[in-house]
Parts: C-alpha cells; structure tokens; sequence
C-alpha cells in the first residue's frame, strides 16, 4: 500500500495525467462569456467632434502699404555700411527712386499671388493717412464679412512709437506723419491679419492689444449704459478676429548683414524655399556640399507646385515638415484656428516658423497674436536640413550633365518612422507625430497605398484615434479618395471610412453630397470583395441611411435593396447581420423603400435569418422586419396582410434563448402595436374582463404534506430592474410584511414607468412617493394581472369570447406579449410591460365604463390594511426601499420568517382597473384620473399623439449601436485572452492549474479509499430552507438554494460569502443548479419549476450579483407542488443543456447558439425526475416519475432515439446516473431505496442494492464509487459500491448532538470526498473522510 501511494505522488505518473487535464482546460469551451453577455447593450458615448471647422474663412483682400522712400533713410535708424539692402529681392539703389518703388511693389504682389491667386490686391506705396484711411475702408466694404490682410513694410520710416502709431509720409514727402493703430483697427474692422515688417515691430503688437481692451470695455460700457454718450457713437468692430505678424520684438532692430534681403521676414513669409536654401548656404555645414554656390540655387529646375521637380518636391517637404511641426507643438483648437481655417492664413503661420528659425539665428525674434510656443529647435528641422543636403548634392551634377533628379527618401522614411510608432508603441504614449506628413503623402501615387495601409492601422487604434486623424485634417483627402478608380485601394478606404463612421456618423450628408455611397455600394455589389470588406461597406451604407432621409433616398436608387437581400445568405455571420441592420434602416419611416422590400419579397427572405445560429443576426433580422411593419404610411389590405404574415413569424420567436433577441422582439411588436391601435385596445379589453371573472388557483400557495419547501411569502426584494443596477441586495431588508397592495410602482427616472414583479417594490431612485393608495397606481396592468391573464389565455376556453374572432392575429401578438411581459429576464419584460399597459390605458379610457366610478369597484381594487395607509418609502442613493415599519435593521441577513397559516387556494392579487391613474407622461403626478367624473377623463384622452409617440420613440433597444461598436473598437489587435502576457490569460493559467491540483489531490484520496465518511466539517444555518445544493467543482464555494434565493457558503471558512434574489415570481421554486464554466470563470445556473433558466455572474465576491441572461428553457411547464420541477444536466465539452421535468420531452438547448437544436420525446406520460449525460457516447439517460429508466441516443431521429427502456423500479425514480467512462454503466435509485446497475446494452439490471425506505434525496459520487441517501425519518446513510454502509448519520456534532432534520437535498463533491446535506430545518452541513485521509 505505501508503495502504491509512493507511486501516486511520483511526478512521473502525476505529470503526463496532469498536462492532460491541463491541456483538457485550454480546450474545454466556455458558455455565455460573449460581449453580448458581458456588455451593456447601448452605443458607445457619441465624442464631441471639434474637426469641423464652424467657420472656415478665406482672406478675400490684401492692403499691401510699403513706406521706403527710396533714397532717404529714416533718421532714428543708423544702418552699417554695407547694409542689407534687398526689398523683393530687388535692389532698390539699381534704378530710379519711382520706379524701384512700383518694381518692389508689383514683385511683392507676385510673392503673395503665389499662395493666395484669388484675391483682390491694392498696393499703397508711400502713402498719406488719408490714403491708408480710403484704402482699408473699401477694402473692408467689399469683404463683407471675410477676411482682409494689411502688410506694412515701415524700411523708409522711423521706428513704431510707444503710444502705437506707425509712421506713414505726407503729401510732398517732407514730413513723417503718425498713424495711430487704434484708427487702424477702426477702418480694418475684423477679421484681419496684420503683417509688421520693421523695427521694433513688437511694440505694435502691445499697442494693438491695449487698444482692443480698451475697445470691449467701450463697448461693455455702451450695452450697459444706453444713454451714454459712448451708446450714440457707432459700435467700434470687436477685435477678437486679428491675427498679427511682426518681424522683431518691442526692443530689436531688423538684422543689417549685406548677404540677406532687407526685408527678410517678408521674405520668409512668402519666398520660404528661396531664402532657407540661402541661409542654408551661408552656414558653416554647407561647405560640406562642393559645388553648391548662391548662384547655383538661383537655378534649382522646375516649379514650386509641381511635386515631380526639384523644387517642387523642396517644398511639398518643407509643408510636411512646417505643417507637422505645428500640429506637435500648437493646442489643438489653435492649431485648427491658423492651419486649417484659411488658406493663405496658413501659409503664412507655416512660413513663420520658418522666419523664426532664421531671424533667431540673426538674434531677431519674430512675434504672433496668438502666440506661438518656440518651433526652431524642433527636432523636424533636421529632417529639413538633410532633405535640402540631399537635393543640393546633385544640383552640379544635373545642371552641368543633365543626370535624372533622384527623389527624396523623405516621405518613405517618415513612413517607417509612422510604422514603427505603430508596432512598438504602448496605448498611453504620445500621438505619432509623423501623422501631418502621412496626409501629405496621400498626395502622392508613389506612396498612397502605404499611406492607406497604415492610416487604417492607426485608426483601429480606437476612437481617440479617429478624432486626432480627423482633427489633423484628413478628411477632405479621403472624401476625395472616393473619386479613384483603383481597386487596390478599396479594401483601405472602405477599412478607412468605417472607422470614421464608426466615431463619427455625422458624415453621412458629406458622402451623400460627393456621391460617397455609389463607391460602397460598388464595393458591397462586388463579389469578388472578401466577406470582411463587403460588411463594412454595408456598415457604412447603413450609417448613411440611419434616419437620414436624403441618404435613404440616394440608396434606394442605388439599388441597396436588392444588393443587401442577395448577401442575405452570406456565410459570413457578421455580414448577414449588418446587411439586415442596413434593410432595417433603409425603410424605417421611408415608405417607398419599404414597397421596394415588398416587391423583392425582402421580408420573406428576411424570415430564413429568424433561425439563424448567431443571436446577432436573429436580432438584426427582427430589427429589419419591425421597422418593416412600422411604417407609419397608409394601409391598404395588401399591407395589412403582408404586416400580419410578418408578425406571426415574428411571433415564433417568443422563447428564442436570447434575451438580446427577445427584447428586440418586444420592439418589434410595439411597431405593429402602434400600427393597429384601435385592434389591440378591443383585444385587451377583452382580456381584461376575462382576467376579472376567471379565477386560477395558484398551485404553489397550496402547501401539501408532500411538499418539502414551506410555502413563504415571496421576498419584497427588489426585481432586477436593469439587472446591473441590482442593489446591494447583501444588505437588503426584506419587507415581506408589507401589504401586497405595495405592488405598484413608481415612475423611474426619465419619467417611463417601471415594471414589477409580483411583491417587489421599486429601486427606482425618485424621490419618497407614496405607495399605498390604489389611485396611485402608476400601471394599470400589474405584473400579477398580467400574469394572471397569461395564464388565463392558457387555461380557458377563450373562443367563448365576443367580438374579434380570438385566434385573430392581434389575439396571439397580444398573448405573445403576455408571455413576453413574465419573462425571466427583466429588461424584456419591462419592455412588454411598457406596451401592455400603453394598449391597456388607451382601451380603458376609450372605453371608459360608468361603472368603474362605482365605490364598489374601488374598495375591491385594494383590500384595505393598517400597513398601506400613508406609508412612505424613502429612498436614498439607490439602496433597496426600507419600510418604515419593518423592524429589522439592515443587517446581512435577508429574515424569512417561517411559513405561515394560509388559505389553501388564494387568487394572486390582481388590482382591477378601478381608479388608478395613467402611466402616460402627459398628466401630473399627483392629479388623481377620475376626480372630475369621465368628462375630465374624455379631455385628456383626446391626446392620442402625444401617447402614439411615448411608446414608439421610449421603446428601442440599443442593438444597432452596440453592433457598431465593433468597427470603432481595435479590430486588428490580439483579443486580451489570446495575448499569453495579459492578465486575463495569467488568472486563467492560474485557475486551471489550481484545477489541475485538487484532480490530482483528491485522485490520491479517493483511489485509497473511503472507509468513513462522516467528519462534520461545516454546519450553518441557511437564512430559507435548502432545496438544492451544489458544489463548486475547483473552489471551496457551495451554492445553496431555498424557493427563490440563492445563498454562498465557504465551506473552509464557514462563512457566508452572498445572498441575492434569484428574481422567480412568487408561486415557483429552484429546482436544480449548475456551476457553467466551473473550470474557469465560473456562472451558475439557476431552473425553476416554470422552465425559466436564469444565469448569474459576480456572485461569491465582492461585487453585487448580476443576471447575464436568461430564458424560458422549457414552455408549457405548468408549476404543480408534487412535479419534478425543472431537470437539468450540462455538458461544458459540447455546450449543450439538457433539459426536462414535469413534460413530456427531454430540451437540448446549444448555449453558443442559444437556440433549442433538439426535442427528444420521452415517450411517457409521466415526468423526468433526473437527467444524465455523457458526450462522448452521446448517450442521455433520464429517471421518470413512473419508475422506467429511459437511454436515448440524441445521435437519432425523435422516433427512434429511444435506444433501451428499463422498468425494474416500481416507484419514483430520485436519481439515474451514467457513468462518464466509455463503458460506464447507469446506477439508477427509486423512493423504495432499491439501487440498479444496467449495463446500456443488456436490457436487465445487472445489479440491485437495497438502501433505506422512504428516499427524499440521493447523490451518487462521480469518482469514489460512493452513494449517499437521505430519507424522511431524519437520517443519512453513506454506502460503498458492494452496498456496505459506510456511515449513519442522524445527529449534528456539538449542539448538544441535536437530531438532524427531515432531508431536503444532498449532493458530493464532483472530486473531494466530501457530502453537502440541507434539512427542512433550515441547516446545511458537509462531511468528509476522517481528517487523517484528507
């Protein structure tokens, strides 16, 4: 035996078993862990974009005032001999005074041509005021409201003064007369740009500023004061607009070396390429270049704007880089201001940077309003430097033997630069500060296609992205892209553009106005287009029409229709949804196109997505087909039908396994709802009157001695509203004393009402509101009316009913909605409760019945009790309500006090329709519906519009948002799990080697043997009586069940760690549970005994539980107090839950699909007591009611699955289990205590035990070979497999040795030795081997 045990332990034995497993983890699928599951289903929050430029401005004018008086030097200037003397690159001493005057001023006029040709330029030379005046006035007159520039060039004239004058000349030339700024900004007006080319120069720029204060507080002054005499002049212009140049700061003279022009800012400013190749040459590193002279630049070949030139090339890099430059170091809002607002503005702003690099080098530092921060020592003017070394070594050559100019490596190594930034880079680092340059290179053919490739690869970055490259300006260039007809460049526009709409849908009139979409929908109609490119252009295409009127109109005759309906079969799941997104969208309110569907029989080829394996799809196929039938437009018969043919489709999907689809559905309906109004008022009247005469029993209220769990009241805990918002139930008071007239409930915050469940009162966060009084009653329909009426519809012969023939179309929507307003998960059934009660309240104020004002009919809505009158709740912070009369305290513990006394069969409360008040907006809160008799009520009736609108604009799920999130989210990283140094993936690699621990542990225990089996390692109250219980297969969590909640034990620890509400209306109970995803984030699931499946995340730790879907996993399951309940077994390799219980079949349901793939007919008229499973066989087995064991094969058609039927037991079957080995065998247990062994192909047992009489619970080990079974009379036995008691359990250690009480549930580990037993007297304890084995 050591030798044995030895071995177990070597790591050469445990290491090939343990990988395996391991390996078995990695592999092992996981069941809801989809964004669906794990995301609210809403849109991303709309980014205010700031790209759009409001205002873009063109400077329409140009003053240009050269004072120079050739000839003459000012007096207060003493210039060095030789002295820079250049103006214009003209040399004013080289010809008469006048005529160099006019020869400057017409050169200067070129200079500014060359960057704005359109303009209107007026040139003053030597001016008077009085010509100044005349000059700027009309200049202003004729720009209207755009913007005018004004050059100065003061070289002939004193230096600006203190007081902020310029100096210009009068009439003869002998004097210098001053020219005061603040006249100047008078007849500029704004906006303007002023350029200073002179001494000094910064003195104006203070001047000007102080004169503008002084300007807005005129005219503060002015708007306060109307009968100041300020208030009679007219209003000086705000200059807020005016933009400044000036060449020098308040202190400096203009530099005098002979080698540079005179009016080297100028220069700067509008002959950049020229005079940086000069200043180039004069510094000390150009001697580095032989051969290359100031004479040789003068004959650089080619033109400045022909990028395949020398010099053209120059200076499409000296934009890049100037440009770029900028965009790095500017605030955005500036940088967008003077780079992209106006042309000629922003060629000058780049200029300057330029001006400032080489007038500092001259000690001249050159100042902007709006100031710029430093640029020349930014690292770009390097790049610069070598791009003009490159292109000055091979001038001698091409000028002396005409050799083949070689381009610049500029724009590809920028490239590199941009792709390195892309791979290397982490999320939070600066922006890539080549992004200005990849704009340039779009210009170009060489480069555009890596350009493309790797714009496309940063706007997958994220939003944020999108945002920088639109601000940058990108825009205009890939509208403009659209125009070309290369086809390798479609996969990267498309790629491009859904990114952008993703972020920012507001371009969906631009693409329309340059006739954006006939590109995609050339690109979505082509078929040789992979899959992924054609859905993100029928993702743009359905931006474009998305409540776009002129989009939907531009599409349709583009033929979209047609397009979309023939991808409708796409094997592409992705596609098939966004192409019927895209059909949703075309005819939601746009009635042509809506007939267009009709004749392409679109709804019908819509129908083959309603059983579509994705839930995505499914949903954007309703989505299509709701909108479908919501038009609002006129009805004709053939309409009619075609909408009623729709709706019953849709009405197949009432228990699709997605709530996600669900809720759409819900919409959908709302469509038609709001389309036939006055039909569904006549069918819920009806219903109504029905509900009222037609009592159902409620079977779980009925406590019978068979019935193991005590009838309680249900818990006024808080129904999941959305289920993230569950508050803290940890901490919940229960006020189960609370009258059950407390089931009504208060408007939420936006005003739309908020739906309940039966006993549950609000967590809604408005103010204290009065619950208790009936004529407060914000929903006509209660949850439990509803419910009622629902059930009705199911029970009676409705036929007997009057009027519209009941199998109507409308008859069936509004049972489908019935059902849809029980459903197990909350936010689709407040949906359907938002449409029921918008019908219910329109028919009961149409129909307004004398009778309902009867005293009678009132004191009948709302038995009357102490608790509801005047009660308040208050409700702070969201925390759930506390009534003030409930005495507990907010404690951890959520009281249930034990069952009490009740009659044996009570009707669920259901509120008639006496005085209760509208949910509709439209009325106040506090007026009470009838306090005027019906004439008042006939008022507010008349409001139809109003209400039409509530229900169709309040209902909408979000869907389509969602799924548009994709394309702006990073599609080209690796998902965070597949990432092997994540997070995510290290805490998984964690968790399956714990798994990998407690197989092996447990294995050494369970392989020695148990020869004992009862050491109490754990005993606790449960806060309700345990009705199933579950261990967690890997940590030392245990769930325990009561009828509707669900509390976590650590059976380590023996603390409590959770206790929430599993939200299952008051007459159901648990009956089974089940860890999914139990190997890694583990779920629970949760069956109810009226076939609703709900799944539960965050449980267990510290945050607040949260339902991450839900479904009705068996229909027709009628709740009765002696049924099996609900049934189920999961399998995590396939993803299948199988499901059965009190009917007739056993349910498959495949959870990645979340649709049933399977129904297998039992064959019984009995129910399924116990499911098991093996995938590896793809064997079921099922223990009935009737005492027969049933296999079936679900390999097999429904008719022959059946493969072997045993009926040795004579009574109830508690358990059938099968073996998960390949020749497993069943063990199968019946009430009477008899145990058989089958063999699945012999047809008799091949063993029987006999254990205790009397059975109410058993659970057989999967790996020890052991069985246990608890019985009525208080007692457990623990059997070996030869059928030797190992163990009899009867007291509780400690207390005394009090007996145990009658068994509710038992249940073993999956592996550790260990048995977890409930009793009806509220405890819950576990043993295990004795202490030496473990």
């Amino acid at each position: 035996m050591k030798m044995d045990s030895d071995l177990l332990h070597s790591p050469a034995v445990g290491l090939a078993e343990e990988e395996e497993a391991d390996m078995n983890d990695w592999k092992l699928p996981l069941a809801f862990m989809k964004k669906r599951h794990s995301e609210k289903i809403e849109g991303s929050k709309a980014l205010a974009q700031s790209w759009r430029m409001k205002d873009r401005m063109k400077t329409v004018s140009v003053a240009l005032v050269l004072c120079l008086n050739v000839g003459v030097d000012p007096p207060d200037v003493v210039k060095t001999s030789p002295c820079a003397r250049l103006e214009c690159w003209i040399d004013p001493l080289s010809m008469s005074p006048q005529k160099a005057l006019e020869t400057i001023g017409a050169n200067l006029q070129k200079q500014y041509e060359n960057w704005q040709p359109r303009a209107r330029y007026k040139q003053s030379l030597d001016p008077t005021v009085d010509e100044v005046k005349k000059l700027c006035t009309s200049l202003r007159r004729n720009a209207k409201e755009e913007r005018v520039l004004f050059h100065y060039n003061g070289h002939g004239v004193p230096r600006p003064t203190v007081n902020g004058e310029i100096w210009v000349f009068n009439k003869n030339y002998t004097q210098y007369i001053p020219l005061s700024i603040y006249d100047l900004q008078t007849w500029m007006g704004s906006p303007s740009i002023f350029v200073y080319d002179c001494s000094n120069a910064g003195i104006i720029v203070k001047s000007f500023k102080q004169f503008a204060l002084q300007r807005e507080q005129e005219l503060e002054v002015a708007a306060i004061n109307p009968s100041h005499p300020l208030a009679q002049m007219p209003l000086p212009p705000s200059m807020k607009n005016c933009i400044q140049l000036a060449a020098c700061e308040a202190s400096e003279l203009l530099p005098m070396n002979p080698d540079l022009p005179a009016d080297l800012f100028t220069s700067c400013l509008t002959t950049p390429i020229k005079i940086a190749l000069r200043w180039f040459c004069m510094q000390k590193s150009a001697k580095l270049v032989p051969g290359v002279t100031l004479d040789l630049i003068e004959k650089i070949p080619g033109r400045l704007n022909d990028r395949r030139t020398p010099l053209g090339e120059l200076n499409w890099i000296f934009t890049a880089i100037t440009d770029t430059i900028a965009w790095n170091v500017l605030p955005r809002d500036l940088f967008q201001k003077l780079f992209r607002q106006d042309l000629l503005v922003a060629s000058l702003f780049r200029n300057f940077l330029l001006a400032e690099r080489i007038m500092r080098s001259y000690n001249c530092t050159p100042v902007s309003s709006p100031r710029l921060p430093p640029t020349y020592m930014h690292a770009m003017w390097q790049a610069w430097d070598l791009a003009v070394d490159i292109c000055l070594s091979q001038l001698p050559t091409i000028i002396e033997e005409g050799t083949a100019f070689r381009h610049s490596p500029f724009f590809a190594e920028q490239l590199t630069a941009f792709q390195v930034w892309l791979t290397m880079g982490v999320e939070n680092r600066n922006p890539p500060e080549q992004l200005p340059i990849v704009l340039q290179v779009l210009l170009s053919q060489v480069h555009r296609l890596r350009a493309l490739d790797l714009l496309g690869r940063f706007l997958d970055l994220g939003p944020w992205a999108v945002s920088l490259a639109l601000s940058v300006g990108i825009f205009p260039y890939v509208l403009k892209l659209l125009q070309s007809s290369a086809r390798e460049l479609r996969p990267l526009l498309v790629f491009i553009w859904a990114k952008i709409l993703a972020v920012d849908s507001s371009c969906q009139a631009d693409l329309v106005k340059d006739n954006g979409h006939k590109y995609f929908l050339s690109v979505l109609a082509d078929s040789y287009m992979p899959a992924e490119h054609r859905t993100m252009a029928v993702f743009i295409l359905a931006v474009i029409v998305n409540s776009y009127n002129t989009g939907q109109e531009a599409c349709l005759q583009g033929n979209l229709i047609a397009n979309c309906l023939e991808q409708l079969s796409d094997p592409h799941p992705l596609l098939r949804q966004w192409v019927a997104i895209c059909l949703g969208r075309i005819w939601q309110n746009f009635d042509p196109a809506r007939w267009c569907g009709v004749r392409d029989s679109a709804h019908e080829k819509l129908y083959t997505l309603l059983s579509d394996p994705i839930p995505e799809v499914r949903c954007a196929a309703v989505f299509a087909l709701g909108t479908f039938v919501g038009n609002s437009a006129e009805r004709t018969d053939h309409s009619t039908t075609i909408d009623h043919n729709v709706a019953m489709m849709l009405a197949q999907l009432i228990n699709d396994g997605s709530p996600v689809v669900r809720k759409e559905l819900v919409v959908a309906l709302s469509h038609l709802v709001v389309q036939y109004e006055s039909n569904f008022c006549t069918v819920a009247l009806q219903f109504i009157e029905e509900e009222k005469n037609y009592t159902v029993p409620s079977p779980a209220n009925t406590a019978e001695p068979g019935n193991l769990t005590p009838v309680r009241d249900s818990p006024a805990i808080p129904r999941l509203r959305s289920v993230n918002s569950y508050t803290n139930i940890r901490a919940a008071t229960t006020a189960r004393n609370l009258n059950k007239s407390l089931q009504n409930l208060n408007l939420n915050e936006e005003g739309g009402p908020a739906a309940f469940s039966p006993g549950n009162l609000s967590t809604s966060s408005s103010a204290s509101s009065t619950l208790g009084s009936p004529d407060n009653d914000e929903y006509i329909l209660s949850f439990e009316t509803i419910d009622k009426m629902r059930r009705v519809s199911s029970y009676s012969s409705l036929n007997s009913l009057i009027g519209v023939s009941f199998n109507s179309v409308y008859t069936q929507i509004w049972r489908v909605l019935l059902h849809l307003a029980a459903d197990p998960f909350p936010e689709v059934s407040d949906l359907a409760m938002k449409v029921l009660n918008s019908i219910a309240y329109k028919a009961t104020m149409n129909a307004r019945p004398q009778r309902i004002l009867d005293s009678g009919s009132l004191t009948q809505s709302a038995p009357a009790s102490p608790t509801s009158k005047g009660m308040h709740i208050h409700q702070a912070g969201g925390s759930p309500p506390m009534p003030s009369t409930s005495s507990s305290s907010l404690t951890n513990e959520v009281p249930k006090p034990p069952a009490r006394e009740q009659p044996a069969t009570r009707p669920p409360y259901t509120p008639t329709l006496g005085g209760q008040a509208p949910h509709s907006h439209q009325f106040p809160r506090t007026r009470k519906m009838f306090d005027k008799g019906p004439e008042q009520a006939a008022e507010d009736g008349d409001e139809p519009g109003g209400h039409r609108n509530y229900i169709s604009a309040a209902l909408q799920t979000g869907l389509c948002d969602w799924s548009a999130k994709y394309f702006a989210q990073p599609v080209m990283k690796i998902p965070e799990e597949h990432d092997l140094e994540s997070q995510v993936r290290m805490e998984r690699q964690w968790r399956f080697l714990r798994n990998t621990r407690v197989r092996r542990q447990s294995r050494g225990i369970t392989q020695r043997g148990v020869s004992r089996l009862d050491d109490q390692i754990f005993i606790n109250r449960n806060p309700g009586v345990p009705s199933v219980v579950k261990f967690h297969p890997f940590n030392t969590c245990i769930a325990v069940a009561d009828k509707d909640s669900i509390c976590f034990w650590d059976w380590e620890k023996g603390e409590r760690l959770d206790y929430f509400y599993n939200g299952n209306p008051r007459y159901t109970r648990i009956t089974a549970m089940e860890y999914l995803n139990g190997h890694d984030c583990s779920l629970l699931l949760t069956a109810t005994d009226d076939g609703a499946l709900r799944i539960w995340k965050n449980f267990a730790d510290q945050k607040n539980p949260e339902m991450v879907t839900a479904w009705q996993g068996l229909s027709d399951m009628l709740p009765t107090t002696r049924g099996a309940g609900m049934v189920v077994d999961w399998e995590q390799e396939t993803g299948l839950l199988m499901t059965s219980g009190d009917v007739r079949v056993i349910r498959i349901w495949d959870t990645d699909r979340e649709m049933k793939v399977q129904d297998i007919p039992t064959g019984a008229d009995s129910c399924v007591t116990s499911l098991s499973c093996d995938s590896q066989r793809s064997l079921i087995v099922a223990g009935l009611g009737d005492g027969s064991v049933r296999v079936f094969d679900r390999r097999m058609g429904p008719n022959e699955c059946r493969v072997m039927t045993y009926r040795e037991h004579g009574a109830w079957v508690v358990k059938a289990h099968l073996q998960k080995e390949t020749d497993g065998h069943i063990i199968s247990v019946s009430v009477n205590g008899d145990v058989r062994f089958f063999e699945p192909r012999t047809p008799d047992s091949i063993n029987v035990l006999q254990t205790v009489k009397g059975l109410t619970a058993l659970d057989i080990h999967p790996q020890a070979n052991l069985f246990a079974c608890g019985s009525m009379n208080q007692f457990i036995a623990v059997y070996n497999a030869n059928g030797d008691v190992i163990s009899n359990i009867k007291y509780y250690d400690g207390f005394m040795g009090q007996r145990i009480g009658a068994i509710s549930c038992l249940a073993f580990h999956p592996y550790w030795p260990h048995l977890a037993v409930g009793s009806n007297d509220y405890y819950m304890s576990i043993y295990s081997a004795e202490k030496r084995l473990r």
